[in-house]
C-alpha cells in the first residue's frame, strides 16, 4: 500500500473501548509540531495535557515515542492513547488482587477478566491501577501517576498474568526486556473451527482498521507482529491453542486468529458473529454466559531485574473458562 492509498489525517478513528486515535499526516502537515497537530484535532484536550501524554509515551510516531517538539513529515503515522488526566479523582481502591509473586522489586498478579488495567478517557476508577495503589505503598511512577507500576497491559476481557514494578529501576529493566522481545508470554485461546495445522506462525502486520477505525486489523502498511501457536486440544468444532506472543501489538492475538479464520470464542469485536452460529444450543448459551473472550495469559517469564534469575509463572484457567471446556466435553467429546 502506498502513502496515497491510506486515509488522510482528517479521517481518523476513535474507539471508546480502546480510547485510541490514529492519524496519517499529509503534505500540509509537514513541519508542524506534533503537540500542535494533535491539539488542533482532538476536541477537549489542551496542548499541555497532550504534552503530558507525549511525555508518558502514550503518543507514538511511526511506532516510536516522540518529543512534543517533533516536526511532522508527510506520511507520518501517529497513534494516540487517550489516558485519563492525573487528576485528584485517581484514588486507591480496595479491589481484591490475586498476588502470584512479590518481592522488594516487583509483583506478579493474576488479573481477572472484566478489570481494566488503568484509567483512560471515560474510565476513572475500578481499575487494576486503583487496586495496586491501595495494596502497595510504593510503585514505580515511570508510566505516569495514574498507572503506578504498570509495565504492560492486558485487554479488559482477557485474564492472566501481569508483572508490576515497585521502583523505577525495575520498571526500566522490565520495559527493556519487553522491547527486546526477551519476555516469554504464552496465552491459552479457544477458537472456532478445527485448526488442522498442529503448529504455526502468524507473521502479519497490524494497524488501525482503515474501514472500521475502532478496531485493529491486518494491514500491509502496519507494524510488524508475530504470534506462534500450537494445538493443545481439538474438539468437534473448536480448538484449544497455546499462543506465544513475540510482539505486543494492540489486540494482537485476537486480530491474528481472526485473520486465520479461527476467531477467539466470545470475542464480540473480532469474532465475526461466529458465537451466534454455534449449533448446539447449550454450548451457545454457555459462551454467552462467559461474558468475556476465551483468552487467558497463562504463562509469563522474564529475568529478575535485580538478581538476573530467570523467573517463570503460570496461572490456572479461571472457573468460567474451565466450565466451558467441560461443556464441550459433555456436548461432543474430543477428537
Amino acid at each position: 500500500m502506498t502513502t496515497s492509498d491510506r486515509k488522510p489525517a482528517s479521517e481518523t478513528g476513535y474507539s471508546s473501548d480502546t480510547n485510541n486515535l490514529s492519524f496519517l499526516t499529509t503534505e500540509s502537515d509537514a513541519d508542524t509540531r506534533v503537540d500542535a497537530f494533535l491539539a488542533a484535532r482532538i476536541d477537549g484536550w489542551s496542548r499541555a495535557r497532550l504534552q503530558r501524554l507525549i511525555e508518558d509515551e502514550d503518543v507514538l510516531v511511526n511506532g516510536k515515542p516522540a518529543k512534543a517538539s517533533y516536526n511532522l513529515r508527510a506520511g507520518d503515522e501517529i497513534e494516540v492513547e487517550l489516558t485519563a488526566a492525573p487528576a485528584a479523582t485517581f484514588t486507591p481502591e480496595d479491589i481484591p488482587l490475586e498476588i502470584v509473586f512479590e518481592d522488594d522489586s516487583l509483583i506478579v498478579v493474576n488479573k481477572p477478566a472484566g478489570l481494566v488495567v488503568h484509567p483512560a478517557a471515560g474510565i476513572h476508577s475500578g481499575t487494576l491501577a486503583n487496586a495496586l495503589a491501595f495494596h502497595f505503598q510504593k510503585l514505580s511512577t515511570r508510566a505516569g501517576d495514574i498507572r503506578p507500576g504498570i509495565v504492560h497491559r492486558l485487554d479488559k476481557d482477557t485474564s492472566g498474568l501481569m508483572v508490576v514494578a515497585k521502583n523505577e529501576a525495575t520498571h526500566e529493566h522490565l520495559a527493556n526486556q519487553f522491547r527486546a522481545r526477551e519476555v516469554f508470554k504464552s496465552y491459552m485461546a479457544l477458537v472456532h473451527g478445527v485448526v488442522k495445522q498442529q503448529s504455526g506462525r502468524i507473521e502479519q502486520p497490524i494497524a488501525r482498521d482503515p474501514r472500521t477505525r475502532i478496531r485493529m486489523a491486518v494491514v500491509r502498511a502496519g507494524r510488524g507482529a508475530l504470534s506462534l501457536y500450537k494445538v493443545r486440544r481439538s474438539f468437534k468444532s473448536f480448538t484449544l491453542l497455546d499462543v506465544e506472543l513475540k510482539t505486543g501489538r494492540t489486540h494482537q492475538i485476537r486480530v491474528h486468529l481472526s485473520w486465520l479464520k479461527h476467531p477467539v470464542v466470545g470475542d464480540e469485536v473480532y469474532g465475526g458473529g461466529r458465537d451466534k452460529t454455534v449449533q448446539d444450543v447449550r454450548l451457545r448459551a454457555a459462551i454467552r454466559k462467559m461474558h468475556r473472550q476465551f483468552l487467558h495469559a497463562e504463562r509469563l517469564g522474564f529475568r529478575h531485574p535485580a538478581s538476573g534469575e530467570s523467573l517463570q509463572f503460570a496461572a490456572p484457567l479461571p472457573a468460567e473458562l474451565t466450565k466451558l471446556l467441560a461443556e464441550l466435553d459433555a456436548a461432543a467429546g474430543t477428537n
